[in-house]
C-alpha cells in the first residue's frame, strides 16, 4: 500500500513537495496543515515525508503547526518555559528533555480523566450553581409578574431550592404587585 508506512498500517503518509503542498496519499488529496492538526487532535498517526528525498520531516511540520497555532490562536506555551526551553539546547541535559517531556504529557493525559471529574464534581457543590438556580427562579418570578395571566401558570416551574422561603416570598410580593397593576388597567 502506498499509503501507509512499511510495517504499520495505521500510519498514513503525507508527502511534502518543493512547492510546500502537502498530499495525503490515503486520501489522495492535497492537504494544509490545518487539516494535519486536527488529525492530530483525531489521534490519525501520521508521518510526513519529504516528496524528493524520502526523509522522515513530521518534527518539523509538528513544531511548524505548533507555531501557527501560537501565533493565531491563544498562547498555550508560556514565554518562561519557551525561553527555558531554548536554554537545554546544547545543554548536558539535553538528550534527557524529549523523554521528560513525553513523559510528563503521558502523565498528564492519564489524568486528565481524573482532573475533568474533579472539576465536575467541585461544580455540582459549587455555591455560584445554586446561586445561579436561584437567579433563574427569581427572574422567572419577575418576568412573570409583568406578564398578564403568569400568576395562574403553576409554580412547579421553579427548581427547588435552599431559602425556598425568600424566593416565595418574593413570588407573593410580584403577584400582588401584578394585581395592583391589572387593577390600576382597568
Amino acid at each position: 500500500m502506498a499509503d501507509t508506512a512499511p510495517g504499520d498500517d495505521n500510519t498514513v503518509i503525507i508527502k511534502k513537495y518543493a512547492n510546500r503542498r502537502l498530499y495525503n496519499t490515503r486520501s489522495s488529496s492535497y492537504i494544509t496543515l490545518d487539516h494535519l492538526a486536527k488529525m492530530t487532535r483525531e489521534g490519525v498517526d501520521y508521518k510526513v515525508l519529504d516528496a524528493k528525498t524520502g526523509t522522515d520531516i513530521t518534527h518539523t511540520i509538528l513544531t511548524q503547526i505548533i507555531m501557527e497555532e501560537e501565533s493565531n490562536g491563544e498562547q498555550m506555551l508560556p514565554v518562561n518555559f519557551l525561553r527555558e526551553l531554548i536554554s537545554m539546547y546544547g545543554n548536558q541535559m539535553q538528550s534527557l528533555i524529549p523523554h521528560y517531556l513525553e513523559a510528563s504529557m503521558e502523565n498528564f493525559r492519564a489524568n486528565q480523566s481524573k482532573l475533568a471529574k474533579a472539576f465536575e464534581d467541585s461544580l455540582g457543590n459549587n455555591p455560584l450553581a445554586k446561586l445561579a438556580e436561584q437567579n433563574m427562579a427569581m427572574f422567572r418570578a419577575a418576568s412573570a409578574a409583568f406578564m398578564p395571566g403568569a400568576e395562574k401558570q403553576p409554580e412547579t416551574k421553579a427548581p427547588p431550592a435552599e431559602g425556598n422561603g425568600d424566593l416565595s416570598a418574593l413570588r407573593d410580593q410580584m403577584a400582588e404587585i401584578q394585581k395592583r397593576l391589572d387593577a390600576l388597567g382597568k
